[in-house]
């Protein structure tokens, strides 16, 4: 074996070590049995493990910002520890550190003397929220063409094709979701992984909240497969195309959800 051979398998065996990782990071704590353990492309029992070993904190962290994407608190609801610790069935300590986590990442306000709020929804901030996302999306794609395993786009297959049996929006957008989670993942690069995955999150809340009801996500979902076989080509320039596309895409409609709800007699 020469020592490029060398190298590229021990960067494969890095980056396969960072998906792993990943996926149990990744992993909700949603209770949701229609999106099953084959379409996140992992077995039961890894699941089962992955859920043992996120910390008190880290399960905490993932309900409450499940809780605030799916507005069960809306914007500007107050947040009081003893009545999360109730909820959840956890100590003040991993409730608070959840909060802090939350407010660093801009979903939760602290004001003091006064508590804990829901961060509001800024239409204004729209902008700024398409315009990071367009640039480090397909950037991650363009990543994950170079660096990503057949794993990732087996795990990938299973995922969309879930969108066969899909009820409703809410299950399609949770495959969009892991659509983009596994492509990060491919990505190798925890750090980005991290801010898109945040990212994610402030624009899902935002197909919640003017989306939901209206919004078709089975085009969204079609989308994955053309850039999976992109992906899988190895065609990073392309990859990065489509992710492109695929973000504008959703910033056009949401830009056009908000126009209307604001022309609305009933807006205001």
């Amino acid at each position: 074996m020469t020592r490029s051979e060398s190298e590229t398998l021990l960067l494969d065996a890095m980056i396969y070590h960072q998906c792993i990782i990943q996926i149990v990071r990744h992993v909700r704590v949603s209770g949701n049995p229609r999106f099953d353990n084959a379409s996140i492309g992992i077995h039961g029992g890894a699941v089962a493990t992955a859920m043992t070993e996120l910390s008190l904190s880290e399960q905490a962290y993932q309900q409450l910002r499940r809780m605030i994407v799916r507005l069960d608190f809306a914007p500007g609801d107050v947040l009081r520890e003893e009545a999360l610790q109730e909820a959840l069935g956890m100590s003040r300590t991993p409730i608070r550190e959840a909060l802090q986590r939350l407010a660093r990442e801009h979903f939760v306000t602290v004001i003091p003397r006064r508590g804990m709020f829901v961060s509001g929804i800024d239409v204004s901030e729209l902008s700024m929220l398409f315009e990071t996302r367009s640039v480090l999306e397909p950037y991650a794609a363009r990543l994950a063409a170079a660096r990503g395993t057949d794993e990732h786009w087996t795990a990938m297959a299973v995922a969309l094709d879930a969108a066969d049996s899909a009820i409703g929006n809410l299950h399609l957008m949770e495959i969009d979701r892991r659509g983009h989670e596994i492509m990060w993942e491919a990505a190798g690069n925890r750090f980005l992984v991290d801010t898109l995955d945040m990212l994610y999150a402030q624009s899902d809340r935002l197909w919640h909240l003017y989306l939901t009801d209206v919004a078709e996500m089975q085009h969204a979902v079609d989308e994955h497969a053309e850039l999976m076989d992109a992906l899988q080509a190895g065609d990073g320039e392309r990859a990065g195309e489509l992710m492109e596309e695929h973000i504008r895409a959703f910033d056009a409609e949401i830009r056009s959800a908000v126009t209307e709800r604001l022309a609305s007699p009933l807006a205001g």
